[in-house]
């Protein structure tokens, strides 16, 4: 009986860990990405500054951007709504996948006012490159 107890636990437990690691969603700044520190088959949080000049508005809702972190760049391409404190210049977060050097976003959160940065973006935005 002891042994059915601690196989049913075991088993609990490992499907309990599977499903937490399929939906822990990790934030990279853009030179952590090109690092190789993402992986093109997981989606991830970008995070950094949309780039002053970047926006390119395509057909519809499509839309590519660049998002940087002063060191490095990455193309985001986002097809949908924006929200409406989406700006060149602020501070963006994007969920997505990496395709072949180009970030596929999925949605798009901007700060909510331009005294707030989330304090990941901060801390790699003023990290020194290695």
């Amino acid at each position: 009986m002891a042994l059915f107890i601690t196989a049913g636990a075991t088993a609990t437990a490992a499907l309990t860990l599977n499903a937490f690691q399929q939906n822990l969603l990790f934030f990279l700044s853009p030179t952590q990405a090109s690092n190789g520190k993402s992986s093109t088959n997981r989606p991830f949080q970008l995070g950094g500054m949309v780039a002053e000049g970047s926006v390119v508005r395509g057909e519809g809702l499509q839309l590519r951007f660049i998002v940087t972190d002063f060191n490095r760049a990455i193309t985001v391409q986002y097809a949908g709504v924006l929200p409406d404190l989406f700006r060149e210049g602020q501070g963006v977060v994007a969920k997505g996948k990496m395709q072949d050097g180009l970030f596929l976003a999925e949605e798009i959160l901007a700060k909510h006012d331009e005294n707030y940065m989330p304090p990941e973006i901060k801390e790699l935005l003023y990290e020194k490159p290695r």
